[in-house]
């Protein structure tokens, strides 16, 4: 889904934001214990989570995995300066990051850089190939990488209010 399209606000009330903090805490947890936990029965948490997932509250459920033990133990983050901002190069940048999937995320910046990626790569010669087939596939004016050395904290739940406003 694109990242530049607006985006209406969807009114979520108390039993909505905890049925949501519970499902990005961990996706697996059974219907039953979210029920209990916001204080409703199986039937309209479980009709109250459709209802988020199709206002896009809820987009997917995934499982999070350690990189490291998939043998993904470098992370990169490549900033791109890019040589114009036509309509044409920006379509072909995305054509181009669709096809590296070495690319965990692409956002496209305000500041000193243009866009900003996160790489996971193997090791330092992956990215070196990730790196040369990005700037094979589109023109680039400059590319600055920084690699991480250690993570701090991660996260891909947002801190919702889960407290009574």
């Amino acid at each position: 889904m694109p990242q530049d399209e607006t985006r209406t606000a969807f009114a979520l009330d108390l039993i909505d934001r905890k049925i949501v903090a519970a499902l990005m805490a961990d996706a697996t947890t059974p219907i039953a214990q979210i029920a209990e936990k916001v204080g409703l029965s199986q039937t309209p948490c479980w009709k109250r989570i459709q209802k988020l997932e199709a206002a896009g509250v809820i987009q997917r459920r995934v499982a999070l995995a350690d990189p490291a033990k998939l043998g993904f133990g470098l992370t990169v983050f490549v900033g791109i300066e890019a040589p114009d901002h036509s309509a044409e190069w920006r379509d072909a940048f995305a054509k181009a990051l669709t096809g590296l999937p070495q690319v965990m995320e692409a956002w496209r910046m305000a500041g000193d850089v243009d866009y900003l990626l996160r790489v996971a790569v193997p090791d330092m010669a992956a990215y070196d190939a990730f790196y040369r087939a990005l700037t094979d596939a589109v023109a680039i004016k400059n590319v600055t990488s920084q690699f991480a050395m250690e993570r701090l904290r991660h996260t891909t739940a947002y801190p919702v209010n889960t407290r009574d406003r």
